[in-house]
């Protein structure tokens, strides 16, 4: 298994749908499993039903099926109705595949591209360029936008009127990152901090901290109460999230010599 698949993605993997977006990996055989998405920003899709703020949907799943040319599992989104129309999607940190801008045509309108993570710029600037939008990155960015060969905004607080608001999860000299948060309808995207990825999880996690970041792991992120995690690399988390979340965090320390040896027998002929 290749760590970082290349090439044009045409056998490209959805591995989640519901009212609030969609997300899919590229190359569903590279180890670092890079995942992208496209949320619906908030009040401008349909079937976004909340029950004491929070969204009650049926979702599609990876379990459900592998995606193929194009696009869709099927036309409905979470409460079967149809996913396009007036909506206002934003694009995380794509990797570009073959038929997304048909996928994306069929949610809505592309309002924006979103970078989270100063290391994840990956096709953003293609796909802002191909539908007339910029690339929006966190105003605490640094030395990103002269990479970006399209128009870039920053923002400070919300993502213009999609509902997601942004939080800094690490600003060092190495490492920037930014999570989206929209806290009434439950939906995270934390793009590098914790993941699903193999090379993620130690034990019987669902959802693990960066092995870079293990033994001083992001403790802010325990103050959230996400009903998802949409992450950057995996499928990410769609049920019981905020006890993922809590578990990733708490126990990343303790359970850091496990993945070591996980790692170690994964990468070395033993």
């Amino acid at each position: 298994m290749p760590m970082k698949g290349s090439g044009e993605a045409e056998e490209w993997q959805q591995i989640y749908r519901f009212a609030g977006g969609v997300g899919w990996v590229a190359h569903p055989d590279e180890r670092m499993q890079r995942a992208s998405h496209a949320l619906v920003a908030r009040g401008t899709g349909h079937g976004d039903d909340t029950v004491e703020g929070r969204n009650i949907e049926r979702d599609q799943t990876a379990e459900e099926g592998t995606n193929a040319l194009g696009g869709n599992k099927d036309d409905t989104d979470g409460n079967g109705e149809s996913g396009g129309g007036g909506a206002d999607i934003w694009v995380v940190d794509p990797v570009d595949v073959t038929g997304l801008d048909d996928l994306l045509s069929d949610l809505g309108t592309v309002r924006g591209v979103v970078v989270l993570l100063d290391r994840h710029k990956r096709d953003s600037a293609a796909v802002a360029n191909r539908h007339d939008v910029s690339v929006w990155i966190p105003e605490f960015f640094d030395g990103v936008a002269g990479d970006l060969e399209a128009p870039v905004e920053r923002f400070r607080h919300d993502l213009a009127d999609s509902g997601f608001a942004v939080h800094e999860v690490i600003d060092s000299r190495f490492w920037q990152e930014a999570m989206l948060f929209d806290r009434e309808r439950g939906i995270l995207a934390i793009p590098e901090a914790v993941g699903t990825a193999e090379y993620f999880l130690a034990g019987e996690e669902r959802l693990g901290v960066h092995p870079m970041l293990r033994l001083r792991p992001p403790s802010s992120l325990t103050r959230l109460d996400p009903d998802r995690v949409l992450v950057g690399h995996g499928e990410g988390v769609h049920s019981d999230a905020t006890r993922a979340l809590e578990d990733a965090v708490e126990g990343s320390q303790s359970r850091t010599p496990a993945l070591v040896v996980k790692t170690a027998r994964e990468l070395l002929p033993l």
